[in-house]
């Protein structure tokens, strides 16, 4: 599925990856391959990535290495939509 974290400066990554964690306002949650389409808020927290990401150098420093290898972005608010495998994120 393909992602995009947008920012309000600028689009911090898009491509394509296999799974997406995000801190929704009623809890976490992930979105797989084919997930059902779904508009969120987002609340502070992390939005966790799996897959091979290749972040923009100008970027890379808004983004960690989480505990089981996902790619992690520390936000303090957004939105999130999913539909036909795509993800955009708008995030704080």
């Amino acid at each position: 599925m393909y992602l995009e974290i947008v920012s309000p400066e600028a689009t911090l990554f898009a491509g394509e990856v296999t799974s997406v964690t995000v801190p929704g306002i009623n809890g976490e949650f992930q979105m797989l391959q084919n997930h059902a389409p779904i508009v969120s808020l987002l609340q502070e927290g992390n939005v966790k990535v799996q897959g091979n990401l290749e972040i923009d150098e100008e970027f890379q420093n808004k983004f960690t290495q989480g505990a089981n290898g996902e790619t992690v972005l520390s936000i303090t608010s957004g939105t999130v939509e999913m539909k036909d495998n795509k993800v955009i994120v708008l995030a704080d």
